[in-house]
């Protein structure tokens, strides 16, 4: 009796001891580096949002952060990664409309995103540009319109499903045009074949090309949000460029893996909130033709709902499925 009594003592003690450990794991957060899983190849956009945001994140969480490139099937790969990952804050993702809410349209998902990951906050949302490499010689948007209506253009992208890919998609259906699209695994690839003559023009975030438009090595034919970029103050709009009702953007959030305790999801959500009030921050995101965004939790939630619906139209019009 006297052996059990022991026995039983110590596994209660045992089980004391983890259960109060529990919290104090929480409290310790973060005790290793935290890694941000971006989806897509180094160079591109979504890389370029996520280590200025990395950079100002770690400060406000206390741990260092690393970002973690996994590009590949489209950006399922690196969702896959972070969807999959153990839900203790350590592994996190920068994701954006592709992967969030249109690849659910194109591809057959083994996880839907909206059931395996977490949205904590959008982070921000970002115009896009149309650049027209060296081998396409026009320098209006209405030049590329009225060829792609004479003869077959050729556009990269980012990736199937990307922000890039849609809003292109978008474009041909306002413009009634036919395109020919390549993907790439990020926009950096697509911008280096943009460079080298493969490609006609691509429609790409801000951060990857704003150095080459400036120098000259490409060009810029017009912005695809509601008013001009004020770095590019000379570029017009889609809308003022032959199609007034286009308006598209790229926008990035930070999600976790389902299962995340409250104390953890709290201290990143914290920590995100002081990232986005950051002028530091806000000054770089706008010199990348960002804005930050304010949407939490739920809201962000809603917003990528209501984003699923909107551009599974787009993708439905153009008949796209992707095996």
């Amino acid at each position: 009796m006297l052996k059990f009594t022991r026995r039983f003592s110590l596994a209660v003690s045992v089980a004391t001891i983890s259960l109060a450990a529990l919290p104090a794991m929480a409290q310790d957060y973060p005790s290793k580096p935290v890694t941000i899983v971006v989806s897509y190849a180094a160079g591109g956009g979504t890389d370029a949002i996520a280590r200025v945001f990395a950079a100002r994140f770690e400060k406000a969480l206390g741990g260092r952060v690393i970002v973690e490139n996994r590009p590949g099937a489209a950006a399922n790969m690196g969702t896959d990664v972070a969807a999959k990952s153990d839900p203790d804050g350590y592994t996190l993702l920068i994701g954006n409309q592709g992967p969030m809410v249109v690849n659910p349209h194109i591809f057959k998902l083994r996880n839907d995103p909206a059931e395996t990951l977490d949205p904590i906050a959008m982070i921000a949302d970002a115009t896009l540009v149309v650049v027209a490499g060296p081998r396409l010689q026009v320098h209006s948007m209405q030049e590329l319109l009225k060829q792609a209506k004479a003869g077959e253009l050729v556009y990269g992208s980012a990736g199937n499903a990307s922000a890039s890919h849609v809003a292109t998609l978008l474009m041909g259906q306002m413009a009634e045009i036919k395109l020919k699209h390549v993907p790439y695994k990020g926009a950096g690839p697509a911008i280096n074949d943009l460079l080298g003559g493969h490609i006609d023009f691509m429609v790409t975030t801000v951060p990857s090309v704003i150095g080459l438009i400036q120098d000259g090595t490409l060009k810029a034919l017009a912005v695809t949000g509601k008013d001009r970029f004020a770095a590019l103050p000379e570029v017009p709009t889609v809308a003022e460029s032959g199609l007034p009702e286009y308006s598209a953007s790229a926008w990035y959030g930070l999600l976790g893996p389902k299962g995340l305790p409250e104390d953890v999801r709290t201290k990143v959500a914290d920590a995100t909130a002081k990232t986005l009030a950051d002028p530091a921050f806000i000054e770089s995101l706008r010199k990348d033709g960002g804005v930050p965004s304010h949407l939490v939790g739920q809201a962000f939630a809603d917003f990528m709902a209501a984003e699923r619906t909107r551009w599974g139209e787009v993708v439905k019009a153009a008949d796209i499925k992707v095996e």
